[in-house]
């Protein structure tokens, strides 16, 4: 199995729509090139932030083979597959063509709610069926269901392809504890912006950030400097730049907020698909204001 470079900071991609509700690919390719020009790490594709429940089979291919052909191997592209349906995902994985993918992130199943012994069961299965390496996402916020660090341990443990997890519990004590007890060649990465620096200084090696979307350069110092062991200036920017925007981009939920910044910054227009909706005026002007306080704008 190949191994891949996880290190540093993934951007999770937000998809662009045209004001008819298409896919915006020359957008996209901004976006793209936006990333790769200022520090970006490697490229995730088709998570959560892409708003993929709202994109066709034949849209979530194109969107791939797109970045694919756009990123052209200057970084690792990591695949979004997921769902709450074990068979289909393993038919999903055995069929698929995964060409220039470097992993696959697949989030916990939604809605049905399994309990811990299901959970390893169904990445047990994924990892059996996966051509590639596979990263786990526990995000309970989205899903319904936290992922305990016993269980992902024992993924870990049990399952050779499974390389590393996004961890986006919120929980930073189960976070330590995965880290603690991880085994060779097992990595966490923070899932949520706002700790990140927390989570590298606990021993993890980056975050799969939403707000890299819009500001990758600055996230990319941010991750760069706490991972060279200087948690401390990091984490001071973070608070005196960033803190307010954090907050503010998911206030009226992920990827609204973030699609206000970049539209705001020129690079996508203000669109989402229903059953999402552009942030308020209130919250927009709010992340102006923020953005023009902190110089961004």
């Amino acid at each position: 199995m190949t191994e891949v470079n996880l290190k540093g900071l993934g951007v999770a991609m937000i998809t662009p729509f045209n004001d008819d509700g298409s896919i915006d690919y020359e957008a996209l390719s901004r976006l793209i090139d936006y990333q790769l020009d200022n520090g970006t790490d490697y490229i995730v594709a088709l998570g959560t932030t892409a708003e993929t429940p709202t994109l066709s089979k034949d849209e979530k291919k194109e969107v791939s083979r797109f970045i694919v052909k756009k990123v052209d191997g200057r970084v690792p592209v990591v695949l979004g597959v997921g769902g709450n349906n074990t068979l289909a995902l393993v038919e999903e994985l055995k069929r698929s063509d995964f060409s220039g993918i470097s992993a696959i992130l697949s989030v916990t199943p939604y809605y049905n709610k399994p309990t811990q012994e299901g959970l390893y069961q169904h990445y047990k299965a994924l990892s059996e069926a996966s051509p590639l390496p596979l990263i786990l996402y526990n995000v309970p916020g989205r899903t319904g269901v936290n992922m305990t660090s016993e269980t992902t341990l024992r993924i870990a443990n049990d399952c050779s392809k499974v390389i590393a997890i996004k961890e986006a519990s919120g929980k930073l004590d189960q976070i330590e504890e995965i880290i603690k007890g991880s085994p060779k060649g097992f990595s966490v990465i923070s899932g949520d912006d706002a700790v990140t620096t927390a989570v590298i200084d606990m021993g993890g090696i980056g975050v799969i950030s939403v707000f890299g979307n819009a500001f990758p350069k600055e996230m990319s110092w941010l991750v760069d400097c706490t991972l060279k062991g200087d948690s401390i200036n990091a984490r001071n920017k973070m608070e005196e730049d960033f803190n307010e925007l954090f907050h503010l981009i998911f206030i009226e939920g992920n990827p609204a907020g973030v699609k206000s910044i970049l539209s705001q910054k020129g690079i996508i227009k203000n669109r989402l698909r229903l059953p999402l909706v552009p942030v308020s005026d209130k919250t927009a002007l709010m992340i102006k204001e923020a953005l023009s306080k902190a110089k961004y704008l």
